[in-house]
């Protein structure tokens, strides 16, 4: 079935009128880079007049969600903490609630410093990430490398300085039998998300997905993946905000994140084209199976309901 596109002031009013809760992903969807997409401010202002209840969920995991926020102040856009859920957030509380790792157990991390800060709000200890120890183009030794048998998990995010020193050592924890760590397990494989791409100010970069690929190849397992669109994020922030379902939309401008994140949680959903999505993605003989409920080509066509 094809996705209702948007276009008069009637339907956008009724969209308007039938949600309640108000989920946004951010890139590419209410920005690209630095650089606010038209019109984006104005829905936001409008939905926050009709008291909409409004969350950002986004797969970026470079950034903690406090300074997440300086982003959202930077531009402009009104946003608390409370109402920003990252990947690195739920990647954080995925490992200290779920896997309830024990104090004297570390992840090591590929990633910036976001994972790091949501990590240690969270009480979990980690090695690797910003370490300059990690970022050297250095060749890498295993004779000079001493694994820390207290490593139980391995949690890759976007790394815009991955090297093969990061992903030798992530392999050799993820490689290693289990009775040589401290827990007596094999080490969890987690990634924040499998982005194979990411929006960035100019065009599309290579994502956190890519920066897993290379393990994913070689140990030949896949990570559990606890950003958009598993349910893992979904079920924090219906957590802290207790929304409900049929009265949720989801606005995203990829289909094999944002999309399929609404549908699995049984919210609506809307598909922009400001972002990842092409039109011949949704339409057409090699159209994806993803079908959202409305499509438009902007957030910034809902001012029309105005």
């Amino acid at each position: 079935m094809a996705p209702q596109r948007l276009s008069s002031a009637a339907e956008y009013k009724s969209l308007l009128e039938n949600y309640d809760t108000w989920m946004f992903d951010c890139d590419g969807v209410l920005w690209h880079g630095d650089r606010l997409i038209d019109g984006a401010l104005e829905v936001l202002s409008l939905l926050r007049e009709q008291k909409k209840h409004i969350i950002f969920v986004t797969n970026n995991a470079t950034k903690s969600r406090k300074n997440y926020k300086k982003k959202f102040d930077s531009l402009g856009v009104e946003a608390s903490v409370e109402e920003i859920f990252g990947s690195a957030y739920a990647a954080a509380v995925y490992i200290s609630s779920v896997l309830k790792l024990p104090k004297d157990e570390k992840v090591y991390v590929i990633g910036m410093d976001g994972i790091e800060q949501e990590l240690a709000e969270e009480g979990v200890a980690f090695e690797g990430g910003t370490d300059p120890a990690d970022n050297t183009l250095a060749p890498f030794s295993l004779k000079n490398f001493k694994p820390d048998p207290a490593i139980s998990a391995v949690l890759i995010g976007l790394d815009t300085s991955i090297n093969y020193t990061k992903l030798s050592k992530a392999f050799q924890y993820l490689n290693r039998p289990a009775s040589e760590g401290k827990s007596g397990k094999p080490v969890h494989f987690l990634v924040t998300n499998q982005d194979p791409t990411y929006p960035a100010g100019d065009g599309l970069l290579p994502g956190a997905g890519s920066i897993s690929a290379p393990l994913r190849y070689s140990l030949k397992k896949d990570p559990i993946s606890l950003g958009k669109p598993g349910k893992t994020m979904l079920d924090c922030i219906q957590a802290k905000h207790h929304f409900d379902p049929a009265r949720s939309i989801m606005i995203g401008d990829r289909l094999d994140t944002d999309i399929l994140f609404g549908q699995a949680g049984g919210l609506s959903t809307l598909l922009v084209l400001t972002g990842v999505t092409q039109e011949s993605e949704i339409s057409g003989p090699d159209a994806s199976p993803i079908v959202p409920d409305f499509v438009t080509a902007s957030l910034g066509d809902l001012r029309a309901a105005i």
